[in-house]
């Protein structure tokens, strides 16, 4: 991306704000699937609006809106890549730049819960709504459900995602609900719980939320034993990246097996794309492409 077209972004968002509503109402929209058999690739860029800006151990490494950008319009450009989550900040920048054309564009609901916060498992729904969601042209929402059996903000978050779900599907909208059963940790910072039936527990209690389960998706991390996870629903799933760590090599493994688990539909993975250890958007977007398109889904 040159500077030029920064340039030309600020100036947009100074003088002609309704640009944005503009951009949307002409975006040229795509199915979420086409043939029972196809899988997903949608590249997550939500987690600055809830403070989180790390990436192996380099706390700002998401700072930098035009870096970010520059990477998000490198992975969008690559044919295997079927969309994109982020904040209205983030959506609008790449509606303006152009860069959502055929694209899945899915609006963040809930940022309330900043990283690092006394407050951080009270989620409030910060982000869109599904009347926004709706109003741009977008096609679904997604929201992140921690629950800390001992914290009493835990049935906010599982009300508002409950209201959220119905309020989606009444609008044909995708929900794509991101449960975990988390705690504080011992220097108090929430901390998910990652074992198979912990997070199998969360899929049960995602799976309910709301008057109907019609328009649901599920986001949910990768775990040793996806099959004990996946046998806890029968709606779609995509996988999530979570914090990178480890070598590439052994991320993309346990993302294969993962992808292999019936029920799974692809992934949606953030930072681990964005930000490889060797700084190559489009080799670890390709390698992630290939690992989904791989095989069939169930």
């Amino acid at each position: 991306m040159s500077e030029l077209d920064f340039a030309t972004l600020r100036g947009v968002r100074a003088t002609r704000p309704e640009a944005v509503a503009e951009a949307a109402a002409r975006r040229v929209r795509r199915p979420l699937l086409t043939d029972p058999g196809d899988r997903l690739v949608l590249v997550a860029a939500d987690h600055p609006a809830r403070g989180a800006l790390g990436v192996r151990g380099d706390g700002a490494a998401m700072a930098d809106r035009y870096e970010l950008l520059r990477r998000l319009r490198t992975a969008l450009r690559h044919p295997g890549v079927d969309g994109v989550l982020g904040t209205a900040d983030i959506l609008e920048d790449l509606l303006l730049l152009g860069d959502l054309d055929g694209k899945i564009a899915i609006g963040s609901m809930n940022r309330g819960g900043l990283q690092g916060a006394v407050f951080e498992l009270d989620d409030r729904f910060t982000g869109y709504d599904a009347a926004a969601i709706a109003r741009m042209r977008f096609d679904g929402g997604k929201m992140l459900v921690r629950i800390d059996p001992a914290d009493p903000a835990s049935v906010r978050t599982l009300e508002a995602s409950a209201r959220a779900v119905d309020d989606l599907a009444a609008r044909g909208l995708i929900a794509l609900v991101e449960p975990f059963l988390a705690a504080r940790g011992e220097r108090g910072g929430v901390v998910n719980d990652l074992s198979p039936h912990a997070v199998a527990r969360s899929v049960a209690i995602a799976a309910g939320l709301g008057g109907t389960s019609a328009y649901t998706w599920l986001k949910l991390p990768v775990v040793e034993d996806m099959a004990t996870v996946m046998a806890a629903t029968t709606m779609p799933a995509l996988l999530l990246g979570g914090d990178p760590y480890g070598s590439p090599e052994q991320m993309y493994a346990s993302w294969g097996r993962a992808l292999a688990v019936p029920g799974v539909r692809g992934l949606m993975v953030g930072r681990a794309l964005l930000y490889p250890p060797d700084g190559d958007v489009a080799a670890a977007v390709g390698a992630a492409v290939r690992l989904v398109r791989a095989g069939a889904a169930a």
